[in-house]
């Protein structure tokens, strides 16, 4: 039996920055600067989440799940706004978003899970 077609981008030690299996791409994303307010780590997440799309050949189109994690859930409607002009009309993945106790400065993370070629 031969092992399935794993892709890792970015391995290290503890995780990878990607990991692709059968079509499915699945990663986490941190804002890059963890001493902004909660809004710039949102937008730098979804601008983080665009460019892994296209260094994975997929797009906003294909996303099937983020579950989000934010620190403060006051910070929702701030979510909600960037959200709603991010997400492509008729293409919304499935989505939670809940409290989480994150690292220290973080205010969002998201899991992203999509679809590749």
């Amino acid at each position: 039996m031969t092992a399935p077609q794993i892709r890792r981008i970015g391995e290290s030690r503890r995780w990878a920055d990607v990991v692709i299996h059968q079509g499915i791409a699945r990663w986490v994303e941190v804002a890059s600067d963890l001493s902004a307010p909660a809004a710039t780590q949102i937008q730098q997440v979804l601008i983080q989440i665009d460019e892994t799309l296209a260094q994975i050949g997929s797009s906003r189109q294909s996303l099937l799940q983020i579950i989000i994690h934010l620190a403060d859930l006051t910070d929702a409607a701030e979510l909600n706004r960037q959200w709603d002009q991010w997400v492509p009309l008729g293409h919304a993945p499935i989505r939670a978003c809940v409290q989480s106790g994150l690292a220290n400065g973080c205010k969002v993370e998201m899991i992203i899970t999509v679809a590749t070629a």
